[in-house]
Order: C-alpha cells, then sequence, then structure tokens
C-alpha cells in the first residue's frame, strides 16, 4: 500500500454538511478509511457544525487541522471553504498531541504537544508538524517548547492559524475538539523520505538599522529612536497616521528582515500594531542588538521564492517520488498576490508534480528550519513570517 493521499474541498453553505462532503471526497480518492485526517477551514462556516461534518465521515480517525486565511488544494488556491486530506499508510505511523494555553506560556505549550506524542509513540519522530494559535503568545517561544523536547536540530515545519484576516480568533482542531489558544501537532514516524522548502522573496531596501530596545516581540528603539520612525520616513507619514489603523494592512508588502546566522535570506518578521509612542509589536520578537532592514514585497520575486522552495525539497527527497505535498504559506503573500496566488503554488507544482496530492493554508506565521535545512549540523527550526514553507513526503 505504501502512502496514499486523497483531498476534498467543499464550499457549501451549511457548515455540517461542507465538513461531510469534503471529507468524503478525500476518503473515496484513498478508498475509504484513513490513518491520519487533516482538516484547514474558513471561519465564514460554524466551526463546531463544520468539524461534526467531517467526523460523521472520518469516524475515530486521528485528526488535527485549524481554521486559516484561504486553502490551499491540488486544484489551486482557494477561500470561503473547508479543505480536508485522508493519508494511510503501512510504511508511516502517525501521532497526533495537543498542547492547550498558549497565551499564559507559550514556551510550556509547544512542550506539551512534543511531549504528548513523545508519551504515545514512546520514541521521537523523523518529522513533527505543528499547528498553533496564530493570534494569542509568541510562534516563537512555541517553536522552542518543541525544540526543548524533540531537540535543537529537529526538523519542525507547521502553520499559524488564521480567521480570514479579521485578527479576532483563531481555532485549532483535535479529533472532536474545536479549540483556540492551543497548538495541534501530529509526528511522522517509519520508513519514508521528505524535503523541505523554506523562501520568501523579500528584498531588503533602505539602510540597516539596530534595534536599540526591544522587549520580547515588542520594538522600541532602532538606532535610539522610536521603532515606528522606520515607517514615518519610509512613508513620509506621522506616527499618528500610522497609528489611526492596525498598521498590520499597509506593512504587510514592508515587514521587517532580521539577519541571522544559517540562511541566505533575513528572516521577517510582521508588523501588527504600533502606538503613538513609537513602538511596534511584531508576530515574534526581534532581540536587542539584532540589525534590521525595511523590506519590499515583489510578485515576481515571491513566486520564484515558491519555485526555488519546492527545487530544494525535491533535492532533499533525493530521487524518492513525492507522494504528498504540505504548503504553509503566509496570508501576506496572499495580499500581495492578489489575483496571481495561483501561480505561485503552479510554480511549486510544476517541480513537485500537477497530480500530486496537495494541502495547506494561508498562514498568520510559518514553523521551518532556516534556510530549508536538513543536515542534522545546520537544521535549525524557527518561527517565520511572510514565507513559504513547504515539506514534501516521498517513497
Amino acid at each position: 500500500m505504501s502512502i496514499q493521499s486523497g483531498v476534498g474541498f467543499s464550499k457549501k453553505d451549511d457548515a455540517f454538511a461542507a465538513g461531510a462532503e469534503a471529507c468524503a471526497q478525500a476518503f473515496e480518492r484513498v478508498g475509504g478509511g484513513a490513518d491520519l485526517v487533516m482538516v484547514f477551514s474558513s471561519v465564514r462556516l460554524a466551526q463546531k457544525k463544520m468539524l461534526e461534518g467531517v467526523r460523521s465521515v472520518s469516524k475515530n480517525a486521528p485528526l488535527i487541522g485549524c481554521s486559516d486565511s484561504g486553502e490551499i488544494v491540488t486544484e489551486g488556491p482557494r477561500s470561503g471553504g473547508v479543505a480536508v486530506m485522508a493519508l494511510k499508510s503501512d510504511q508511516i505511523k502517525f501521532v497526533t498531541g495537543i498542547g492547550k494555553g498558549i497565551k499564559s506560556d507559550s514556551r510550556k505549550t509547544g512542550s506539551c504537544v512534543a511531549q504528548d506524542v513523545l508519551e504515545k509513540a514512546g520514541k521521537k519522530p523523523s518529522l513533527f508538524i505543528m499547528l498553533p494559535d496564530g493570534l494569542n503568545g509568541n510562534g516563537a517561544e512555541i517553536v522552542r517548547g518543541v525544540q526543548d523536547v524533540l531537540g535543537q536540530r529537529f526538523p519542525i515545519m507547521g502553520g499559524s492559524a488564521g480567521d480570514d484576516f479579521a485578527f479576532k480568533k483563531t481555532y485549532q482542531y483535535f479529533d472532536g475538539e474545536v479549540l483556540t489558544d492551543a497548538v495541534a501537532g501530529v509526528g511522522f514516524f517509519g520508513k519514508f523520505s521528505f524535503g523541505v522548502g523554506v523562501k520568501h522573496g523579500w528584498e531588503p531596501i533602505g539602510l540597516p538599522k539596530k534595534v536599540t530596545r526591544s522587549r520580547g516581540a515588542v520594538l522600541e528603539s532602532l538606532d535610539n529612536e522610536p521603532a515606528l520612525k522606520i515607517y514615518e520616513d519610509a512613508f513620509g507619514k506621522s506616527a499618528e497616521e500610522l497609528t489611526k489603523e492596525p498598521i498590520a494592512r499597509m506593512a504587510y508588502t514592508y515587514p521587517l528582515g532580521m539577519s541571522v546566522e544559517g540562511s541566505d535570506e533575513l528572516l521577517i518578521r510582521d508588523v501588527v500594531i504600533a502606538d503613538k509612542e513609537g513602538k511596534i509589536t511584531c508576530a515574534a520578537e526581534i532581540p536587542e542588538g539584532a540589525e534590521i532592514r525595511l523590506m519590499l514585497g515583489d510578485k515576481e520575486k515571491a513566486i520564484q521564492a515558491a519555485c526555488e522552495a519546492a527545487k530544494n525539497s525535491l533535492a532533499q527527497l533525493k530521487g524518492a517520488q513525492p507522494k504528498i505535498i504540505f504548503v504553509f504559506n503566509c496570508m501576506a503573500r496572499h495580499k500581495l498576490l492578489g489575483p496571481r496566488i495561483g501561480d505561485e503554488i503552479s510554480a511549486i507544482q510544476e517541480v513537485l508534480g500537477r497530480d500530486v496530492p496537495l494541502i495547506g493554508f494561508y498562514t498568520y506565521g510559518e514553523q521551518a528550519p532556516l534556510g530549508g535545512q536538513l543536515d542534522p549540523s545546520k537544521c535549525y527550526s524557527c518561527f517565520h513570517n511572510e514565507t513559504m514553507a513547504l515539506v514534501a513526503i516521498g517513497e
């Protein structure tokens, strides 16, 4: 049997019917039954009803998933619906886990989800995929929590849950439960190959600035001036103008980039909110002493980056055939590419195969090894923004 997977999608208005239809399509494509079910859904659908619909078909098969800001399936990007993947394999064992309470202790919650998987399996997996709440806690700390259990050089992939750009509340799915403030995860065990691709394509503009004061995800000063001045200078707008509405809506094409060891690209940090005192809150921390740049997004370079990410994952498969593709793609790329979002997914499929079952979603942050490195001496997983992160499973 080796590795089998099937993907289904539904945009029915009735949440239960949508969940049931998407899951039925996925199950039909694998000939019924599943060892793992993955679900990504728009918050347009009543979450509990949608999951009940999925479970009416999937029964007690282990299930993880989350809400999103757009679904991605083999046929390309979608929105406002529910995507389901059914997986079964006699080569891979899938073990799911859950961690709750990101807001009160992000790192501990990351440790909990990894520990849950480790205890159930009795050993470490080869690969771990995580789906954390995208609006609570510190994304980088959740990743560190997983590393505390699975190791500093362990390959972690995943995406943070979204809510269709509302930035109010995201949901995580674990078996029949709909949670928030949680992280769902799955460990992959057994004999299989995998390759990862991690690339964004954003380009630095302007001169580098040094972080002179920061507290976690809050940037207070750059070059001893209020942090917001980097945007005041770039846009010719006052702090008052920049704080009238969420700066995230304007800054997604102008995020901040931070130089980090182990990556030829700057690590992107999304700007979430700014205040009149000139402080900027980012999606994850930027440490004091770090050098940062203002970044600029370009459609062609973003699509090229996705293509390069796919090529990297294919090279790491070392001749194994891609059987499943998981895509964790930032919602900022969705906004940047607009009508061209399909071109990015096409670029990946051109490399990995158009018929390979593919599932993913538009995230509020990505988890992946820096520079797509899997070499045990260089692999260091961390929290990204505005990045294409993908993993191909092969045999």
